[in-house]
């Protein structure tokens, strides 16, 4: 999912005094529910994140005065994009839609891999895809140092197959294991692959910031494009919580990268 900046994110509010507590003893009672829902996880890694991780990072886009003015309270959107080529860029087409990018003008967009972070002008070149949510290849104004490029599998995936995914939420590097569920269908689903992805209890490891980010094979090659996330909310105690699918369910969605086969031959 792409992650909005906004104002709100920088506020805080005071706790009362009897507050702790009753914090301390719902913190108790969730972490027994994790642990319930986390049972039967299986593990699943099979590419090591060091070989791969130069050609993945987290994208941001600031919005300038204007389009602060349009969308009151945003400041940016943050989403995750991986290298097609030195001057390609890949991610979703919802971040690159909710980052105000076009095909006509070049707008900055910062790129960090791991703590470096520089900014490149750049645009839409190419939307891939025939569901809802397609593939957005942006063409970059200068190659950052040291991008490299992903290889692209064009096979069909495996029902069962062990899959990675790099991405940054929060624009932080999180690395995830997994595996293909099955390709998706009807109206809602077709053209994609759902997919089950965690990162040790964690299945919301691909949430909020991480749309755009690369799934691979064992092989290291780039197989889907992460879309989102199933979830769905729980009133717990006094607040409410995001809760992912049960173990051994798909709970991400993505877009597989066929779409991009006669740009990759371009590339």
């Amino acid at each position: 999912m792409g992650e909005s900046l906004s104002e709100c994110s920088a506020r805080s509010g005071r706790r009362s005094p009897g507050a702790p507590s009753r914090w301390a003893r719902e913190r108790q009672l969730f972490s027994v529910l994790v642990l319930v829902l986390a049972s039967g996880r299986v593990e699943a890694a099979c590419v090591d994140p060091a070989t791969v991780a130069h050609s993945t990072v987290g994208i941001t886009r600031h919005f300038d005065g204007k389009e602060q003015e349009a969308r009151p309270g945003a400041l940016g959107v943050r989403g995750t994009g991986w290298f097609l080529a030195p001057t390609s860029l890949v991610t979703v087409e919802h971040v690159a839609a909710s980052m105000n990018l076009s095909d006509q003008d070049w707008k900055p967009v910062d790129f960090r891999q791991g703590e470096s972070t520089q900014s490149i002008p750049a645009r839409i070149r190419h939307l891939a895809g025939s569901s809802k949510e397609r593939i957005a290849v942006l063409e970059l104004q200068t190659a950052p140092a040291d991008a490299q490029g992903f290889a692209l599998r064009m096979e069909p995936l495996v029902p069962g197959e062990p899959l990675v995914s790099l991405a940054y939420p929060d624009s932080r590097l999180r690395v995830a294991g997994g595996r293909f569920v099955q390709y998706g269908d009807g109206d809602r689903f077709a053209g994609t692959a759902l997919l089950e992805m965690y990162d040790g209890n964690d299945r919301l490891v691909l949430d909020h910031g991480a749309s755009g980010a690369p799934v691979l094979d064992c092989a290291g090659r780039v197989v889907a494009v992460v879309s989102n996330l199933f979830t769905t909310t729980m009133q717990f105690m006094s607040r409410v919580i995001r809760v992912s699918t049960a173990w051994g369910s798909a709970n991400v969605v993505s877009v597989p990268v066929p779409v991009l086969k006669d740009l990759s031959r371009i590339e």
